[in-house]
């Protein structure tokens, strides 16, 4: 039996889980989220716990089994306490606003870069350089998160670019004149 599937989720008085067949919908202060279980796998809401079983033991299920559990999981912690990626910008000139729902950034490309952020997402920019993305979504988190930093991720030579907070850049050694 997976070790993780066999944990249960449990269920913070401020959050509400609801399943119907193969539909898991959680509801809580900060928004709401759902999940449509695969065909393996089952979720059953006790009083202030979720239970996730399997129907058999392939190795199909047996994966489904852990990951449905985790999934509702990070839902149930994500509409309680939300999940949060920070970004940083380092460069001369290099720096982000937002204007509405758009991020603008300027990365020493010729152009700026728009963008759009997704509904559920909440960006913040600090000092020009420090960007905040807020959500109950672990998932759209991280791909948001992401996408703004495949824009120019961090180069090994100056360290310019965008990387997330407290990531370590290994830097290499430029040409050395003989």
């Amino acid at each position: 039996m997976s070790r993780i599937g066999k944990t249960p989720v449990i269920i913070p008085p401020t959050v509400k889980v609801a399943v119907a067949g193969t539909s898991v919908s959680v509801e809580g202060p900060k928004g709401k989220l759902n999940f449509k279980l695969s065909k393996h796998t089952s979720a059953a809401v006790s009083s202030n716990t979720v239970l996730v079983a399997r129907s058999n033991d392939t190795a199909e299920a047996k994966s489904m089994h852990g990951l449905s559990r985790a999934l509702i999981a990070n839902m149930v912690k994500g509409v309680s306490e939300g999940f949060q990626k920070k970004l940083e910008i380092q460069g001369v000139g290099f720096k982000a606003n937002i204007q509405g729902n758009i991020v603008n950034l300027v990365l020493g490309y010729s152009h700026p870069i728009h963008y759009l952020i997704p509904a559920g997402i909440k960006v913040v920019v600090e000092e020009n350089t420090k960007i905040s993305i807020d959500g109950a979504s672990k998932e759209l988190v991280g791909r948001v998160a992401a996408e703004i930093r495949s824009y120019y991720p961090p180069e090994p030579y100056k360290g310019k670019g965008v990387r997330y907070a407290g990531e370590k850049i290994i830097r290499k050694e430029g040409k050395t004149v003989q």
